[in-house]
């Protein structure tokens, strides 16, 4: 197992997040964001910086969290967009030396209504071939998408998107419904992510850590935890990968002191980095 994290959840700029990673010992980041911007959409002038800054610390790139069909973008929004992410990403993942993609399945639409699969499995399968056309690993998240919705929906993309490999995050199903289930009562059963883990662990490459407990109800946030004090069965999940003998990364994403999408100005930094050291320093704590 190879430790690794979010680090724009302890600081915005690249300086600070490099050394949080420094300080727990770390020799890897989960990019996503610098200065509040997600990579594929720096400018190059920015970009050039940051790789510059990557390359004189020696820290490396886990994975690449994209945006591309993100839980905030509707399978209805132009498709040219999703592309030329993409092919923005290509050059600056081979540049950083990482070969993992974090992608989704965009948004969920309401329950019941029409969630429009084969566009979602069309976009997925040129998603897929473009970045395996460049040597990428192509890793759909069981985020809030729609394969997040079971692990019967994430299976189905297994079987519809040739090539595509998960990233499974144990928080995620913790605070969404089970729609394999016919019944959009309130009374639906969360998901387990035990369950979800056991059904899809084949095909995970890479592990996200984060941990809650079920909310009150939908569309409300969870509350978010450290490693193995949720319902999200961390250290049942960390002891299967280790029987399994499991060499890949684990990426921490704590939202303890902010939820990714908070807005700046609700967020105290000093408390998110305090945090991000004591989340990763308990995450060690269990693995050993």
């Amino acid at each position: 197992m190879i430790l690794t994290g979010f680090a724009d959840e302890a600081a915005t700029d690249l300086s600070t997040q490099i050394k949080a990673t420094k300080e727990l010992g770390w020799e890897h980041i989960s990019a996503r964001s610098i200065d509040g911007t997600n990579i594929h959409d720096l400018s190059d002038q920015a970009f050039d910086q940051a790789a510059g800054q990557l390359n004189d610390s020696g820290i490396k790139i886990a994975e690449f969290g994209s945006l591309i069909g993100t839980w905030a973008k509707s399978i209805e929004t132009d498709f040219h967009i999703t592309l030329a992410e993409v092919e923005r990403a290509i050059p600056r993942m081979q540049r950083l030396g990482t070969n993992i993609v974090r992608v989704m399945s965009y948004a969920q639409e309401p329950w019941g209504n029409d969630q429009h699969e084969q566009e979602r499995f069309r976009r997925l399968r040129q998603i897929t071939s473009r970045f395996s056309d460049a040597g990428i690993i192509t890793a759909h998240e069981n985020c809030m998408n729609w394969g997040g919705f079971s692990a019967e929906h994430t299976l189905r993309l297994i079987e519809e998107v040739p090539h595509m490999k998960l990233i499974f995050d144990t928080g995620n199903p913790t605070f969404q419904k089970d729609r394999s289930k016919a019944d959009s009562s309130s009374n639906s059963p969360w998901q387990d992510s035990l369950k979800f883990f056991h059904a899809v662990k084949e095909h995970i490459i890479h592990i996200h850590i984060k941990d809650c407990i079920n909310p009150v109800t939908d569309h409300v946030e969870p509350v978010y935890t450290y490693p193995g004090k949720g319902q999200s069965h961390i250290k049942e999940i960390i002891s299967e990968l280790k029987k399994s003998n499991y060499k890949g990364f684990i990426a921490i994403e704590p939202h303890i002191a902010t939820v990714f999408h908070a807005k700046a100005d609700q967020i105290d930094w000093k408390q998110c980095y305090d945090s991000y050291l004591k989340y990763g320093k308990q995450l060690e704590a269990i693995i050993a």
